[in-house]
């Protein structure tokens, strides 16, 4: 007896859902912004696709927010098979890029080929940075790490010696994608170098 097309696609569908709870042990190294514990990365895809809902007035004019969510929303299931790299550590990341791209293509892959394609697709927009739809969802994905280090007292900044002009390189990032989010994010780093919370090389 043959399976019926419609319940390949939902077994396949439903294959891809479990796969991706996992993305809930994938702990981060930031921390939540009252400093209690590291994030996951669920909470964090959860966290910045929140953020371009409500800062979406800062976005460039004519984005499709919908493509931004979407975008923040799958951003970083390739985690679950290459985990959390530090931004800060370039070596490191440049390593994942091929990792990374290994875990689009198993993951992705489990969903009905329409699907699959639609979500890589939207995994590749963000990764290249090329749209204005992927700047401001990469922004967004920038700022958050530095608004909680912000509120920690320098967080991870302190933990792993990382100085202002790194951090200041990432705000070049946000300011791609929203100069007025650009503009705030050089304003905290300003304010938590004064503070003694983060150090100039």
């Amino acid at each position: 007896m043959t399976t019926p097309p419609e319940q390949d696609r939902l077994h396949a569908q439903l294959a891809f859902a479990m796969e991706i709870d996992k993305l809930r042990r994938i702990v981060r190294r930031n921390t939540l912004l009252d400093g209690s514990r590291r994030e996951n990365d669920a909470e964090h895809s959860w966290y910045v696709a929140m953020l371009a809902m409500v800062l979406a007035e800062h976005a460039p004019p004519g984005i499709d927010l919908d493509r931004v969510v979407a975008m923040l929303l799958v951003h970083d299931i390739v985690e679950i098979d290459a985990g959390d790299t530090f931004i800060y550590d370039t070596p490191a990341v440049e390593a994942q890029l091929g990792i990374e791209r290994k875990a689009a293509d198993r993951i992705f892959g489990l969903l009905p080929r329409d699907q699959a394609e639609r979500l890589r697709a939207l995994w590749d927009e963000f990764e290249e940075r090329v749209t204005p739809e992927a700047r401001f969802a990469k922004a967004l994905d920038r700022i958050a790490p530095i608004l909680a280090n912000h509120h920690n007292e320098g967080g991870t900044w302190s933990l792993y010696k990382v100085t202002a002009e790194q951090v200041l390189e990432k705000v070049k990032i946000i300011e791609e994608g929203s100069p007025t989010l650009g503009a705030y994010a050089t304003e905290i780093v300003e304010l938590s170098i004064s503070r003694g919370h983060l150090e100039r090389a």
